[in-house]
């Protein structure tokens, strides 16, 4: 089931999207404003992004550019009473994916849900396959033949990103940003601890290598 957070400052509008998606198999999230949203991306692996324009705090323009320009690169969906190009332009300026005016056609909103995850390959990347390793993110498991092993989230993240991206390397920064959220009071050595005891857990795999790239940060090498 993907999850998929509504940010908007309406409660009433936000309980009839909740139920909305929910009743089309999603699981949804609600926040009432740009910083909410963060707050739960740094606790939940949110697949979809929902958001209005007009909210308290941080509006919809600027949550977008924060989660790209942090490396977030989930589908952002943005709703707003706005119609003008120029709003439209802003909209996908800050790094939204699509665009829709209210009032809104629900039945339209869910077929541009599901043609979002299609385009970002959702669909595929919430199971990897890597030689004989299989990596599922609903279940948080790491398979290598009969050996199953559950991952604390952190770690699940963090090798799944890299082994998704083979061959990218990705800084220390980054990796916070994505995995531990932007306002996280944890520092890079928390990235070095968690590479640590993934290398310690899949020290025997034959399928993947995590490479340590000096000065810049780290990716996975498919060796099958």
């Amino acid at each position: 089931m993907f999850n998929i957070l509504v940010v908007e400052d309406d409660a009433k509008l936000g309980s009839i999207y909740s139920t909305i998606l929910r009743m089309n198999k999603y699981n949804p999230y609600i926040a009432d404003n740009g910083l909410a949203a963060l707050e739960i991306l740094d606790k939940e692996y949110i697949d979809l992004i929902i958001t209005d324009v007009m909210m308290p705090g941080m509006d919809g323009f600027e949550l977008t550019e924060t989660l790209r320009e942090h490396g977030y690169n989930m589908p952002i969906l943005m709703i707003t009473a706005r119609e003008s190009f120029h709003d439209m332009q802003k909209g996908f300026l800050s790094g939204t994916d699509d665009y829709m005016v209210k009032p809104v056609n629900w039945d339209e909103m869910i077929l541009r849900i599901g043609a979002l995850l299609r385009r970002a390959r959702i669909v595929n990347e919430r199971r990897i396959i890597c030689g004989s390793t299989i990596l599922d993110m609903d279940s948080l498991t790491v398979v290598q033949g009969d050996e199953v092993s559950i991952l604390p989230l952190k770690e699940f993240l963090l090798l799944f990103k890299l082994i998704s991206s083979s061959g990218k390397i990705f800084t220390r920064q980054q990796i916070m940003d994505e995995i531990w959220g932007i306002d996280t009071v944890s520092d890079e050595r928390t990235v070095d601890v968690h590479i640590n005891h993934l290398r310690e857990r899949f020290k025997n795999c034959s399928d993947f290598e995590i490479v340590t790239v000096r000065g810049l940060g780290y990716k996975a090498v498919r060796t099958e």
